[in-house]
């Protein structure tokens, strides 16, 4: 099931909210587990049973880890972590990496959030959740079940076991969801059709304009279909009295790749940072560790988006520029103007983005070189026309994505306004799910 889709807009969110507003707050948990379990099974009714799996396996694991840890038994705390890691990522590699099988929606994140479960009880940073529902909501929560962001259980731990729901929250949480509704469906979707456009073309058929327009297009699609998405789960569950981390803040105004992956994907950087890097090491023993234990995040973060070659090149493209920064490059852009950090992020960050959206490493390959004059022309009629129809969009998605106009955001006339164009949009449109679904 969709968010943008009318099944959920008109049928399942207002029918899940009314029964959830009306059982006593002790029946909430289960209320949540039970509509996300029925979220899920609408379009994953076989791969149910792996998600049930993973929240009864690591359920029980944090109760033997509490167990362990309150009776001293060290040896058996680190058996059950290793056990709870080694199953979880073994079932995540032989899913997401064999091709043995179709990849269960989802799997990336709610994998790693009952990991970041197990490691943070056996760190004793957090109490083992007794209650099955409540666990099964924090594991299956459908807001954001699916594209995240990925919540560490201490973050709504308090939540889970009591969680106000008031006006406020709900109406902050119902403009949250239109904006991010209107993202996904009147920008991202929009915007998208020019990276098929470029993508449907023959390489001899591409100018260097051509080319950029494509990979800008495809990296602004990006932006607006995952950050949508993540405004809707964050809208959805304030909805629900819980409230999640941002997981993206406006990464296109960063004036360096180092700033850039702080603003965006947040929660999946932090739990990088947090469950690798920093038990590596991080940066406390020296530079040529703290660039061993880079290039290893930044591998594992290529690895997790998908088994290609080009999201592995992708991931050590952007390690090595991070990596760059911290030995030099950031000082020397800190000592000039900003719109000089802001032309090298996006010249950077786009032929990234063109790498990462291709169909394999050679035609990512393919596709930078087009655009770092490989084509046989620098523009053609082609890209003029391109221009000439999409480039007021383009515009309004390069204006929206450095958060010029965020204050427009917080009037309810621009939500009233998002929810109603998006809708006459997803009338007469087909299935359209989210570009993360796939990772």
């Amino acid at each position: 099931m969709v968010f943008s889709s009318l099944l959920f807009i008109f049928r399942f969110l207002p029918a899940f909210l009314l029964v959830y507003v009306l059982v006593p707050e002790r029946h909430r948990n289960l209320v949540l587990f039970l509509g996300s379990l029925v979220f899920y099974a609408w379009g994953e009714p076989v791969y149910i049973c792996l998600m049930l799996f993973s929240a009864f396996f690591d359920y029980g694991n944090g109760l033997m880890l509490e167990y362990a840890g309150r009776n001293e038994k060290a040896g058996l705390a680190r058996m059950v972590l290793m056990g709870s890691i080694l199953v979880n990522l073994s079932l995540l590699a032989a899913f997401k990496y064999s091709g043995l099988w179709p990849l269960p929606v989802g799997i990336s994140f709610y994998t790693f959030q009952t990991m970041s479960y197990t490691i943070d009880v056996y760190r004793g940073e957090v109490s083992a959740q007794r209650s099955l529902p409540a666990f099964g909501a924090y594991v299956s929560m459908f807001p954001q079940l699916i594209a995240g962001p990925i919540v560490k259980y201490k973050e709504v731990a308090v939540e889970l076991e009591q969680r106000l729901l008031n006006m406020k929250d709900g109406y902050r949480g119902i403009g949250r969801f239109c904006t991010g509704l209107g993202k996904k469906v009147l920008l991202a979707n929009q915007i998208g059709l020019l990276w098929e456009a470029v993508q449907g073309m023959p390489d001899e058929k591409i100018s260097v304009l051509t080319a950029w327009l494509g990979s800008t297009a495809y990296a602004l699609q990006l932006y607006f279909d995952f950050s949508g998405y993540s405004d809707m789960a964050i809208g959805m569950a304030q909805m629900l009295g819980f409230h999640l981390q941002e997981n993206f803040q406006y990464p296109y105004r960063s004036k360096s790749i180092t700033e850039f992956w702080r603003r965006w994907h947040i929660s999946l950087g932090q739990w990088f940072r947090e469950y690798v890097y920093i038990p590596l090491g991080g940066n406390r023993k020296g530079l040529l560790l703290q660039i061993r234990n880079i290039l290893i995040v930044w591998t594992l973060t290529g690895i997790w988006h998908g088994k290609g070659w080009n999201f592995l090149v992708w991931g050590l493209y952007f390690g090595i520029l991070l990596i760059l920064e911290k030995c030099f490059w950031l000082k020397c852009l800190e000592a000039q103007p900003p719109f000089c950090g802001h032309i090298y992020t996006m010249a950077a960050v786009i032929p990234g983005m063109a790498v990462f959206a291709s169909e394999d490493l050679q035609a990512g390959i393919r596709l930078v070189m087009l655009m770092f004059g490989g084509a046989p022309r620098l523009w053609d009629a082609g890209a003029v026309w391109l221009l000439s129809n999409y480039g007021l969009l383009l515009a309004v998605c390069l204006f929206a994505s450095f958060g010029t106009a965020k204050r427009l955001a917080r009037y309810p006339v621009i939500w009233v306004l998002s929810f109603f164009l998006s809708v006459a949009y997803i009338v007469d449109a087909s299935y359209n799910p989210f570009l993360y679904f796939r990772f």
